[in-house]
């Protein structure tokens, strides 16, 4: 069977799209780990389908490149927007997408005919340990210790629709993200494994990142990361509320505010290429 396919990203967090919006796509846990191959698949963090929804304009269902299916993504949902607009599926500036996190609202910014950046509402933080879900004891993981491989870090732990620790450190660059990263996301105090994001505090309002998503490794970018880094620097003391955050990643820059009682995050979306595969 032969589907049509089109690959994007959002600040280099790169995934492969396809259109189930008429036709399901079947097994796609196995699909994700065999395409997300960069040597003999068509390479990217994993695959998104965008399907039909009874809740908003589409659904997004999103799996990591081990063919574990995550909640939400902030890169690939601005993605998914662009798709539906320049597609003609959805004709509004203003849509809604249904996740496992939730239904997320979107904002296009229009260039031409195309999409050239998306504000996402991605909703509260959530900081109660349970929830996130962690197993430490305090209520709330807000600059904890926690002993990883001997050695001792502090902490702070949210949920942005899925897992994030948060660690803030003076160095990122050198930083032995392979080792290190997967000794967080398996960490018996995470119950469902987590992501870890790495941050370097530039200045007042503006965070360097690099990031390790559980199921995928170390990616160029991640949305809910960056948004869990920016309501855990406000937590700290590093950042303000109300405030445009620039968050630089590997494959670019992410702006968030924490505004009331939600967090928006704008950056851009990308089409790289499409084409067709045999599955």
């Amino acid at each position: 069977m032969k589907r049509p396919f089109v690959k994007m990203q959002g600040c280099g967090n790169d995934y492969i799209y396809f259109d189930c919006l008429r036709e399901e796509l079947l097994e796609p846990e196995k699909w994700s780990v065999k395409l997300s191959d960069r040597h003999f698949g068509i390479g990217g963090d994993g695959i998104v389908l965008i399907c039909p929804s009874e809740t908003a304009d589409a659904k997004m269902r999103m799996f990591n490149a081990d063919g574990s299916e995550g909640k939400m993504c902030g890169n690939a949902i601005r993605c998914v927007g662009k798709y539906l607009y320049e597609s003609k599926a959805v004709s509004k500036k203003d849509m809604t997408i249904e996740t496992l996190s939730g239904v997320k609202r979107l904002l296009l910014t229009i260039s031409g005919q195309e999409v050239s950046s998306v504000t996402v509402d991605m909703g509260a933080p959530i900081w109660k340990a349970c929830q996130i879900p962690t197993l430490f004891p305090d209520d709330r993981v807000i600059d904890c210790p926690l002993r990883v491989n001997g050695e001792e870090y502090r902490v702070t732990c949210v949920s942005m629709g899925n897992p994030h620790c948060v660690l803030f450190m003076d160095e990122v660059e050198d930083l032995p993200i392979e080792t290190i990263g997967p000794q967080f996301e398996s960490h018996p105090i995470f119950p469902e494994r987590v992501n870890t994001e790495f941050i370097k505090v530039i200045r007042r309002n503006e965070l360097r990142m690099r990031v390790w998503e559980r199921g995928s490794g170390e990616t160029w970018a991640c949305g809910t990361g960056a948004c869990a880094a920016v309501a855990a620097a406000i937590q700290n003391g590093y950042c303000d509320k109300e405030t445009d955050v620039t968050v630089h990643l590997n494959g670019g820059d992410l702006i968030i505010r924490e505004a009331e009682d939600t967090i928006w995050m704008t950056g851009a979306a990308v089409k790289v290429f499409e084409g067709i595969v045999e599955l």
